[in-house]
């Protein structure tokens, strides 16, 4: 790339020898030897023009132009003395005086805000940031440093500094930071808030420039005027707190602790004349006879003249190169054809100076070495101008250097610089993908919300699918040029080299050949190619070569991106491990706290959404670059749609074991995309749960029918049917009809686990309905289930039910199926029995024409028809127990049933029906079991005028044995009770025991005396009460 176009004249012929130069806005100042000072102006056309000349405003050379703004004046350093010019008058002029013997100085203005002094009325109110332009300039005298400053244009005191050296060259770093150069070789960084200085120290390596001059003194002519011509000090400010110093032959960036803030150095061939800066490129002159000469011609070997090298000072690495005489561009900035002399032609060249405005230029003045030419062509100004920041941008992108672009941007004010950055850095982490360094491109992408499609489009068909790029076309679907305008285009080196070689083959090639090129042929650096080879087979030469970067060895910042479909099994999969790894899960995260956001969610809508195959690949790489937040919600689910799928294809790559568990939470797969790739790896399980997560139950019910059909077991033919039926809702209540017919007819003992989950309900009458148009039995299965295990109490089902077991024991006899008929015959009768959630009038309705007797006796005794009821069971069923039991669950004392004992007896006894049977017999055995429960006189009167006394003895006795009778005997029993017990309490309350004097306790066998006494029974001995419990315990022993 090369940043600057060709070099215009912008002033020729200027008679005068010019030691000092100064832009300042659209006015350009001359210094002259002579000590006149000629003030140009600069056209927007380009060309100076004249508009006065202050003759002899100094004595002699005027050797230093600056601008103090804060005053408007010019100041200038003429033998040792600095003076200051106000603009525009010139007078009066005012002698800095305390700077004697001067060598140089520097300027540096800036702004600072400060707070105001006056308070606001309102004390709560924050104080005012008021500006304050505050400019320094620095003049360095014999072993000291003048200090002179400005505030807002009012003079500040003079500081004085001393130095152990004389500063002969002053750079500002910042605010507060300025670099000296002592000489060629010391140098200093010298604080203004410290007023201290401290020395640059640099280790330099054992191979030095002056061992390489050593191995160069056989040279001669203006060969040994430019390796051999001692060294000039040069610092120039890069960026704040960093500058750039020459010392010899090398380029060292040094930071504010004035140590090298770089490892990386700059290698010329020989100690250059001049050094400039304009961001973010560093200018250099390199003496006639220093640079290698490229041309084929062995009796050339080096560039007789003069050569203006352009570097980067971000790479450090020269990107352009003017030879001398120019190549001068017209007005329009198009390189034009100069005609070249066959002589060589040579100037100095000197006091290149960057302007100040706003398009970034540079003027440097040339003057003929040959005096005659000198005297009569006198000296020329040229002005390089910089392309357009977009231009040189653009020519580093298309060249593939992108990590030079992003550096570059950020030294630039474009107005777009973000929307560049961002994609510059999307196409250097193509690159870097292309290099291998697969972590760090991902997580560019990641960083810069870059569209999946597009990253998954860098992988094979196996993860992208459809998706799939080939690698020519990676740059163009990130926004870079084509890869066809990329091999088209040239490559800054390129042009640089035909600049180059343009030039050398219109020089002079009579020169003899010199020890120069025969020491560069026996280093083998006679083949280089370009000058930049010379450079470093030179700079090798001269210990720089651990300096200096390697174009088949640098980073990806000079290396063009080369796309290559070949790829290892390796670097395969560390490719998709680092997909797996970062940006996949972070996609799938903030996708999925997004959706949320917006009520979307996969668990609920993921079947509903337009397939990702219904939209086209142009549309899905148009899906914008931008944080999920600023996404539509159709865009955030696609790219959903995306990640989930190639998230799942790349576990089959790297974590196959994992691949499966994507399916079994809320996902947003593509199931045209893997269900292919599932069949064939025999993944059926996660092709299931595929399909069920995306409510595609159809599919995945036929996926298991026909996995169930190749097992010989029965209940594993239907096991996974039955339990993937049993998650299903009512909303897909059709579904499972369909499906579940399968497996009643494979299993039907099972499928009834159907209809059981726990997890679901679905509708119990659409359910009750299609199991009794199957098999009736499996209504009633369904139906015990509800009723018994989930409490039903809907008397609709429990009608259903009952109905559903008279009708099978009803059409089991037709059938003579006796085994069922009895089953269901028992089922009815319990359930008739335990329940009240039917209608019994409704049931008894339906069975009053059949001969179900014991069913039509429940029902009967569940209305209160209890006669009618027993009559069924002693006339029809001539089962005397059963009618019994029956009495005995319907006798309750005191209620309308006291009789239902009596009933039985008065039909045992007074048959309504013509019988062959003689009920006598049960009517005693009632009578002698129950007599308790039938009324005396009722049941007496019941009995025929033949029954014996003896039938009825037991009858008869407990007949006397009457409430009325047992309550007056135990009533007598206790009062005579009541009376023995008072007489025997008054005889023991008339004893009596008398204490005397002279009674002794049997126990301790001590006086009692007026103490408390216990008295023992049943014979009254007396202790004291404390002697009490250990003589009861003597006199129960006694008794034993």
């Amino acid at each position: 790339m090369a940043p600057f176009l060709p070099p215009k004249v912008v002033l020729s012929g200027f008679k005068e020898k010019i030691d000092s130069l100064l832009v300042l806005g659209d006015r350009i100042y001359l210094g002259a030897a002579a000590g006149n000072l000629h003030v140009y102006s600069h056209e927007s056309s380009g060309d100076l023009t004249l508009v006065e000349v202050k003759k002899s405003l100094t004595r002699r050379s005027i050797e230093q132009l600056g601008f103090i703004k804060d005053i408007n004046s010019i100041v200038t350093l003429s033998e040792t003395i600095v003076t200051i010019f106000p603009l525009p008058s010139f007078s009066p002029a005012t002698i800095l005086s305390a700077a004697k013997a001067a060598f140089s100085f520097g300027i540096h203005s800036y702004t600072y805000h400060t707070e105001s002094e006056i308070q606001g009325q309102n004390e709560f109110t924050k104080p005012a940031s008021i500006p304050v332009l505050m400019t320094y300039l620095l003049v360095g005298c014999r072993r000291k440093l003048v200090i002179y400053s400005w505030k807002d244009g009012e003079a500040q005191e003079v500081k004085e500094c001393p130095l152990p050296h004389s500063p002969r060259m002053i750079t500002f770093m910042d605010n507060d930071l300025a670099c000296f150069a002592y000489s060629a070789t010391e140098y200093a960084v010298f604080s203004l808030s410290r007023m201290t200085a401290n020395e640059v120290t640099i280790s330099l390596p054992v191979s030095t420039s002056s061992s390489t001059m050593g191995a160069l003194t056989g040279l001669s002519g203006y060969m040994t005027l430019g390796l051999g011509a001692k060294s000039k000090p040069g610092v120039v400010k890069l960026r704040d707190e960093e500058a750039l110093i020459i010392k010899d032959n090398e380029g060292i960036i040094i930071g504010k602790d004035a140590k090298p803030s770089r490892p990386e150095t700059i290698g010329w061939q020989a100690p250059p004349e001049e050094i400039a800066f304009v961001k973010p490129y560093i200018f250099s002159v390199l003496p006639p006879g220093s640079v290698p000469s490229t041309n084929t011609d062995p009796t050339q070997n080096s560039i007789p003249t003069s050569v203006v090298q352009v570097r980067s000072s971000i790479t450090l690495l020269p990107i352009q190169t003017y030879l001398y005489p120019f190549r001068e561009s017209s007005r329009s900035s198009s390189p034009t054809t100069v005609s070249q002399p066959t002589a060589p032609v040579n100037a100095t060249v000197r006091l290149i100076t960057p302007s100040s405005s706003p398009k970034p230029s540079l003027l440097l003045v040339t003057t003929p070495t040959d005096r005659a030419a000198a005297t009569s062509e006198g000296s020329s100004i040229w002005q390089f101008d910089m392309k357009p920041w977009s231009e040189q941008i653009d020519e580093l992108v298309v060249a593939g250097k992108y990590s030079d672009a992003l550096e570059l941007l950020e030294t630039t004010d474009l107005l777009d610089k973000g929307d560049r950055r961002v994609q510059i850095r999307a196409l250097n982490a193509i690159s870097e993908f292309q290099a291998g360094h697969f972590d760090n491109a991902i997580d560019t992408f990641t960083e810069l919300n870059v569209n999946p499609a597009k990253v998954v489009a860098l992988y094979p068909e196996s993860i992208s699918g459809r998706l799939s790029i080939s690698p020519e076309k990676w740059i163009e679907l990130y926004g870079g040029p084509k890869w066809k305008d990329v091999v088209e285009s040239p490559v800054g080196d390129k042009e640089v080299d035909h600049m180059e070689n343009e030039a050398i083959k219109k020089a002079d090639h009579e020169r003899s050949m010199t020890a120069t090129s025969e020491m560069l042929d026996n280093l083998g650096l006679s083949g280089a190619g370009s000058i930049r080879g010379r450079f470093k087979g030179l700079g090798a030469l001269m210990g720089n070569a651990s300096t200096q970067k390697d174009d088949d060895t640098a980073s990806l910042k000079s290396q063009a991106s080369k796309p290559s479909k070949v790829i290892s099994d390796s670097d395969y999969h560390r490719s998709v491990e680092s997909l797996v790894r970062s940006f996949l899960p972070d996609r799938r995260v903030k996708l999925g706290a997004a959706l949320n956001a917006v009520g979307i969610t996969p668990a609920n809508q993921a079947h509903e959404i337009t397939p990702l195959s219904a939209t086209s690949v142009e549309d899905l790489y148009a899906l914008p670059n931008a944080p999920f937040t600023q996404l539509t919600p159709e865009q955030l689910l696609r790219y959903a749609q995306i990640v989930d799928t190639a998230l799942f294809k790349s576990y089959l790559v790297v974590r196959p074991i994992l691949a499966g568990s994507l399916f079994r939470v809320p996902n947003w797969c593509e199931v045209e995309e893997v269900e292919g790739v599932l069949k064939a790896r025999g993944m059926f399980r996660e092709l299931k749960d595929l399909y069920h997560q995306k409510k595609m139950h159809g599919k995945a019910l036929e996926l298991l029918r026909q996995l169930g059909e190749k097992e010989e077991d029965l209940d594993e033919r239907v096991y996974d049917s039955i339990q993937y039926l049993r998650k299903l809702g009512p909303e897909d209540l059709d579904q499972v009809f369909e499906s579940a017919r399968w497996v009643i007819e494979q299993h039907s003992d099972r499928s009834l686990e159907i209809f059981k989950s726990d997890d679901v309900d679905l509708p119990r009458d659409r359910v009750a309905d299609y199991l009794e148009k199957i098999d009736p039995l499996l209504c009633t299965q369904y139906l015990e289930y509800l009723i018994q295990e989930r409490e039903e109490v809907s008397v609709v089902f429990h009608d259903r039910l009952v109905e559903l077991y008279a009708k099978i024991t009803l059409d089991a006899r037709r059938k003579k199926d006796e085994h069922l008929r009895q089953q269901s015959y028992d089922k009815l009768l319990a359930f008739i029995s335990n329940t009240s959630y039917y209608q019994v009038d409704r049931l008894y309705g339906l069975l009053s024409s059949e001969d179900l007797y014991e069913a039509r006796a429940i029902l009967l005794g569940k209305l209160g028809r209890h006669d009618q009821a027993l009559e069924l069971y002693v006339y029809r069923l001539q089962d005397h127990l059963q009618a019994e039991e029956y009495c005995k669950q319907y006798h309750q004392a005191g209620t309308e049933t006291s009789n239902v004992f009596l009933t039985l007896l008065r039909i045992y006894l007074r048959p309504t029906m013509k019988i062959n049977v003689d009920l006598l017999q049960p009517a005693l055995g009632l009578i002698s079991r129950h007599s308790r429960r039938l009324d005396t006189t009722e049941a007496l009167e019941l009995l025929p005028p033949l029954v014996t006394l003896n039938d009825v003895r037991t009858f008869l006795i407990d007949g006397l044995r009457i409430p009325i009778f047992d309550t007056k005997v135990i009533r007598q029993i206790n009062k005579a009770r009541n009376d023995q017990m008072a007489r025997k309490l008054m005889s023991l309350q008339t004893k009596r025991v008398k204490i005397t004097d002279s009674r002794i306790c049997p126990h301790c066998h001590k006086r009692i005396g007026a103490t408390i006494i216990a008295v023992h029974s049943p014979r009254g001995e007396v202790t004291h009460f404390s002697c009490r419990e250990a003589f009861a315990q003597k006199l129960s022993e006694s008794r034993r």
